[in-house]
Formats: C-alpha cells, sequence, structure tokens
C-alpha cells in the first residue's frame, strides 16, 4: 500500500531569507494528519539565502541528518565542531543528552539541503557528530545504517537509510528490513508502484516487503528502510 504526499501539499515557511517546505509538522505548520512516519518525524527542504541563516538553538534526543545539495552549510556546535558541509555530503548528529549548533550560508550562492529529523531508540546518550562523503554511484547506496554497515553514517535507530541514483529506464529492487519505508524525491521522477513521483514528492509504503523503483527520468532520492 503506497500513501503519496505530493510537494504542494507540503507545509511552507517563508522569510527574508529562508524558504522551507515542511513534510510533515514543523513550527508553525501543524497537520495532525502529517505528523511522521515510523521513526521518521521531520523532512524540511530548505532554501536558504546568501548570509542567511539558523542561530544558536538547541536539540536533545533526536537523531538529526542533513543532506545538502547545493552550496554548503557552516557549521558550529557545542561539541567544538566548526566546520563546512558542501554539496554532496551527508552530516549526523546524535543529539542525546543535548547539543546547540548554528547553521548558516556563508557563500554567495543560495543553498539547499534536507534537514532530516528521527527519534533515537535510546534516550540521553552522549552526543555525537558524523560527517561523510560517498562516492557518486548509481543505484542504491546505504548512507545511514544502525550498525555502520558499508561505511555508512552510525544512528541510534534501527533505520536505514539509502541515496538512490538512476539514469532514465534503469530499475532497482530493495528488499526491507523493516516495516515500513518512506521515499523522500529529490531529482527526476521515479515510479514507486502503481505511483509516479516528482521532486519535492514523498510516498509512504506499508505491506511491501520488496520494492521496485523505476527511474522515469535520471533521478536521485531517499530511500529510508524504517522499523
Amino acid at each position: 500500500m503506497i500513501t503519496v504526499r505530493r510537494s504542494e501539499e507540503r507545509g511552507h515557511s517563508a522569510f527574508s531569507w529562508l524558504d522551507s517546505r515542511h513534510t510533515f509538522s514543523f513550527s508553525s505548520y501543524q497537520d495532525p494528519r502529517h505528523m511522521g512516519v515510523s521513526v521518521l518525524r521531520v523532512i524540511n527542504q530548505d532554501r536558504v539565502a546568501p548570509g542567511g541563516g539558523f542561530p544558536p538553538h538547541s536539540h536533545d534526543n533526536m537523531e538529526i541528518l542533513t543532506c545538502v545539495l547545493r552550496g554548503a552549510v557552516s557549521h558550529r556546535d557545542s561539541m567544538g565542531n566548526e566546520v563546512r558541509v558542501v554539496a554532496g555530503e551527508f552530516q549526523l548528529m546524535s543529539a542525546g543528552t543535548g547539543i546547540t549548533h548554528s547553521e548558516y550560508n556563508r557563500d554567495s550562492e543560495e543553498l539547499e539541503f534536507l534537514q532530516i529529523w528521527l527519534y533515537p531508540n535510546a534516550h540521553n546518550t552522549e552526543p555525537g557528530y558524523q560527517q561523510r562523503r560517498f562516492p557518486e554511484l548509481q543505484g542504491l547506496q546505504l548512507v545511514v545504517s544502525p550498525d555502520g554497515a558499508a561505511d555508512s553514517l552510525r544512528i541510534r535507530q534501527k533505520a536505514r537509510i539509502w541515496r538512490g541514483r538512476l539514469d532514465k529506464g534503469e530499475t532497482v529492487t530493495h528488499t526491507l528490513s523493516g516495516k515500513t519505508a518512506w521515499i523522500q524525491q529529490i531529482r527526476g521522477s521515479l515510479a514507486v508502484t502503481e505511483a509516479i513521483l516528482h521532486e519535492g514528492d514523498g510516498a509512504e509504503l506499508r505491506e511491501e516487503p520488496t520494492l521496485r523503483l523505476s527511474a522515469v527520468s535520471h533521478t536521485e532520492f531517499l530511500l529510508f528502510d524504517l522499523p
């Protein structure tokens, strides 16, 4: 069974320096029908103008994944990390007992990234930070896992996240290890069971132990394999 969340149905926040689309309820956008899926709580697609950014703010007991699509995030946190996370890289923060961080666009081009929150399976753990660029491979590539398999980022949850890249006409199958899947479309169009996803669309899949994903055009997406 598939439930599609179209891009234009997402929540929307806009400020002088920020344009943000919310797949699930977040901040001032609240919809009880869209509170997340399984342990996946937030997917925000943020576009940040040059010079804009999020001043220091705090999190606890959340796994926070950032996937940079364009530009670079200038990141500083209470763990002593002061880094740039550039397009194509992933950053994973385990907030645990609490972290404070800021995110700014210090460059002259627009910054675009996905910020993703997942509930952890253990609370009040020591905060942690990871950052990685993965080879640009075709097909499905594991980027997040609970055991760090295939040199993936290690998450404190029984969830796996795959980056998918397919050329037009290519098909890939995936057998889920969990009970639920979410697909977040980044670029292009992807056929998933009886639905076609376009840029910004998302889809929840249940009772589908094996997924068949076919590229309608050159496509990039994230596949969440969730408990």
